[in-house]
């Protein structure tokens, strides 16, 4: 048995019932979930604070009592805050719980890594300057935005009430810029269901960040990702921890 500890922000209506629905038809794995919270995206003072590592750290304490084999804290909030931030709340998670971690963000420079991915498009809900600060933390780490698309939103309970048919174009739009894969980057705007399908739509790997955590959960529990039916390249693909 695999159980797999998952951090939440609180106004996520995504995350748990997508992750539900990944594993319906995957024995032997168990998802488990802890929240603290999170009510808007933004670059001032009150929205930043949302993610000082202290609630973040009482959430994976509570996991850790379920015996989780991995612990992710499955937010973007690493995009905007910086790469550093994710690996100091991974680091303290592991010290705290003996559990290995990741973060959303960490996982999609992994997902880079692995499909070997240098030029990428970026598709949000977030605000411009939310967008600029992505588009630049990744840029740092050696992966360039060819083109990107994003809503004004700053969310983050509204993230979940868009439709696929607005996300789908908007991963339509930035594929004209050619990247060589797309990131759906945000776990409340629902690209799940909707990423296979891009991908075979559109000849290259669509990146949806709830499915790309469990993805990096899973292969830092010592998994194979493939155990996930119906799923694209980054779970196809060989890959170990």
């Amino acid at each position: 048995m695999i159980r797999i500890g998952l951090i939440t922000p609180s106004s996520n209506t995504v995350l748990e019932p997508e992750t539900y629905r990944l594993l319906r038809d995957v024995p032997g794995v168990t998802a488990h979930f802890a929240r603290f919270t999170v009510l808007k995206i933004g670059m001032d003072d009150d929205a930043l604070g949302q993610f000082s590592l202290a609630p973040q750290l009482a959430a994976a304490e509570s996991l850790a009592d379920c015996r989780p084999d991995v612990i992710a804290w499955c937010g973007t909030s690493g995009g905007w805050m910086g790469i550093e931030h994710d690996r100091r709340l991974c680091s303290e998670i592991t010290r705290r719980t003996g559990c290995p971690a990741t973060t959303s963000t960490l996982a999609q420079i992994e997902a880079f890594r692995h499909l070997d991915t240098r030029r990428f498009g970026l598709v949000t809900p977030y605000l411009s300057d939310i967008q600029t600060r992505i588009i630049q933390t990744f840029a740092a780490e050696g992966f360039d935005c060819t083109a990107e698309a994003h809503l004004e939103d700053p969310g983050n309970f509204s993230f979940s009430t868009y439709g696929p048919e607005i996300i789908a174009a908007m991963v339509r739009r930035v594929a004209a810029s050619a990247p060589e894969a797309i990131s759906i980057f945000c776990t409340n705007f629902n690209g799940v269901g909707i990423a296979p399908g891009l991908e075979d739509e559109l000849g290259l790997p669509i990146i949806d960040s709830t499915t790309l955590t469990l993805w990096h959960a899973l292969v830092l529990a010592g998994a194979d990702p493939a155990i996930i039916p119906g799923q694209g390249a980054l779970f196809r693909q060989k890959t170990t921890a």
